[in-house]
């Protein structure tokens, strides 16, 4: 690491910091560079107020703004978020988002007290009604063949670019019925990976109802809930689901899929989507 400043450039770093580092393989050691994933302290501001702070990758941060306030329903509509700007400092990064006035009661109710870790999709909540939030029906949808999922899945790789440069980074892919992986964005947090896909998915305007969403991670509940927030009618996931996560699933009407793996795949929920 050839700055010297450290963690006082912690707000102008990149999502990819190379570093010297020693490799073992076969006994043997060999010193090179590696790179690997920057996480870094992002306070998302309403209004000139801080709500939270969440650890995340720097990138695709605006996309990261209008999902995180829709799936966390701190606004109602994507014109809600009337501006946001991104402000850097040393130790960290502001996004910093006018909101409607209307939203300011609801934002300022469920501001939290807590920073939210990289693994952390609800920290700082303090209270249950804060973390189960109203369940949001997802309409129908067409079916999706397994085969489909089994092609997003795949197709869901080539877009992990942070991943393959330095591991340890989530994805969240938009994929066609097909199984065509149209949009994805990465994150440390699984989380965030999934609000920054969402709020591009919003910014573009795409129809919820014509395509499905795909995650390299487990299928907690607070993942669900986005997804259901955002209207889609399917989730695979590479991992497993939570029994909450099901039991969300099942009620919001979507088709929760876990273990999404070459062709293998496990229908937790609705299991009627996915037909041949």
């Amino acid at each position: 690491m050839q700055d010297p400043l450290g963690l006082q450039r912690l707000g102008y770093a990149k999502p990819l910091l190379e570093v010297r580092a020693h490799r073992w393989e076969r006994g043997t050691s060999a010193e090179g560079t590696e790179q690997v994933v920057e996480e870094t302290p992002v306070v998302l501001v309403y209004n000139g107020v801080p709500h939270v702070v969440m650890m995340a990758t720097p990138v695709d941060l605006e996309d990261f703004a209008l999902g995180f306030s829709i799936t966390e329903e701190l606004i109602r509509r994507p014109a809600d978020l009337e501006s946001v700007e991104v402000v850097r400092y040393s130790q960290g990064i502001e996004i910093q988002s006018g909101v409607a006035p209307e939203c300011e009661s609801v934002i300022a109710s469920r501001t939290r007290r807590l920073t939210g870790r990289t693994g952390c999709g609800i920290c700082g909540a303090d209270s249950i009604a804060g973390v189960l939030k109203q369940l949001h029906p997802v309409p129908p949808g067409r079916p999706v063949a397994p085969a489909a999922i089994e092609r997003a899945v795949e197709s869901l790789l080539s877009h992990q670019t942070l991943n393959a440069a330095a591991g340890a980074v989530h994805a969240a892919g938009w994929s066609s019925l097909e199984g065509v992986v149209e949009l994805a964005r990465e994150d440390v947090g699984r989380h965030n990976a999934l609000d920054k896909l969402i709020g591009a998915l919003l910014k573009r305007g795409v129809d919820p109802t014509t395509g499905f969403v795909v995650v390299t991670s487990r299928a907690s509940f607070e993942m669900v809930q986005k997804v259901t927030v955002l209207g889609a009618p399917l989730l695979a996931a590479i991992s497993g689901p939570t029994g909450l996560a099901v039991r969300v699933a099942q009620q919001a009407g979507l088709t929760l899929v876990g273990f999404a793996r070459g062709a293998r795949l496990t229908v937790y929920t609705h299991p009627e989507r996915v037909a041949r």
